[in-house]
């Protein structure tokens, strides 16, 4: 029986095999990869230069911002090389390291997804108790807390899963390396039994965040709908859809990709699935905030008009 340790790399699953449909998927990779740090990087150069946008919910967008940035360059880089270059392999290391990255970067996202309900939830709810509930020094706890905690469930994670002895190859299939993948070339064993116990507490706790984000919007739809101002509603509503839209299209792919009947899973359905939240999910979430948020929206005209100024 091979150990883990015979094991110096692993083969990700192809997108295709001719060499023309190769080069299509590195192009729509770099194109969505660029239009990720296009966009991610436009909202944290508003935010972090525009002092208007010094607030708790713009503070959470911007870490929203990094967050997608290290979530896509986990993957997507690495699915692009392959694809450019031909091959499937990526290193022992290299796999560890993206199974690290991916679930530190895409947990604390929800984490601070979590935090960002809350957030407007104290706006819209509890107005006046705003100041005092979310001070700076308040945000940048919760906020360290998300990271940290997102740290310390990736290295449980990778640790727990690494630990695996192989029995079944080292074809991954997916285009990067995640943990369900991985545990399908594992032996059977009390490591093993440890992993799926680590993913069926993390999976109760998103479920907590999931059910608090829901508890919170309700809260607020009511306080919405009890509001006389028909301005006061559509201003309160136009401050919460950006972050619903992206709540949504977060959870339901998510849902898709791991809870769909194991009668209609297949290879390539799910590298879609996947590929849909882990990728087109995360590109997205830019202009999802960028359409409805007025203040976003003059920032970056700002922006744009001084470097106008300034190459003039």
């Amino acid at each position: 029986m091979p150990n883990i340790s015979s094991v110096s790399e692993f083969l990700l699953m192809a997108f295709a095999e001719t060499r023309e449909l190769q080069l299509l998927h590195f192009a729509l990779f770099l194109g969505i990869y660029l239009a990720a740090l296009l966009g991610n990087g436009l909202i944290l150069t508003a935010v972090a230069c525009d002092h208007r946008l010094h607030t708790p919910m713009y503070l959470f967008l911007l870490n929203l911002a990094l967050l997608d940035l290290g979530c896509i360059s986990t993957t997507v880089p690495k699915a692009m090389a392959n694809s450019l270059w031909d091959t499937r392999t990526i290193s022992y290391q290299g796999c560890a390291a993206q199974v690290l990255f991916f679930i530190f970067f895409f947990g604390s996202e929800f984490s601070i997804l979590t935090i960002m309900a809350y957030d407007r939830y104290v706006a819209i709810c509890k107005p006046l108790h705003y100041g005092s509930l979310l001070g700076s020094r308040a945000c940048a706890t919760m906020a360290a807390a998300a990271w940290g905690s997102g740290f310390l469930n990736a290295v449980l994670h990778t640790a727990a899963t690494f630990s695996l002895p192989l029995c079944h190859g080292n074809a991954v299939e997916q285009f990067f390396c995640e943990i369900p993948q991985i545990l399908k070339l594992s032996c059977s064993g009390s490591d093993y039994l440890k992993e799926v116990r680590l993913l069926v507490v993390s999976a109760f706790l998103a479920f907590g965040c999931f059910v608090f984000i829901v508890f919170s919007y309700v809260q607020i739809i009511r306080a919405v709908l009890r509001m006389p101002s028909v301005q006061g509603r559509h201003k309160s509503f136009s401050t919460c859809l950006p972050h619903l839209a992206v709540v949504s299209l977060f959870v339901s792919t998510v849902m898709v990709a791991y809870l769909k009947p194991p009668s209609i899973s297949s290879p390539s359905l799910d590298l879609v699935v996947t590929f849909l939240y882990s990728v087109v999910a995360i590109a997205v979430n830019p202009l999802i905030y960028s359409m409805r948020n007025q203040e976003l929206k003059e920032a970056l005209w700002k922006l744009f008009g001084h470097m106008i100024l300034w190459h003039q």
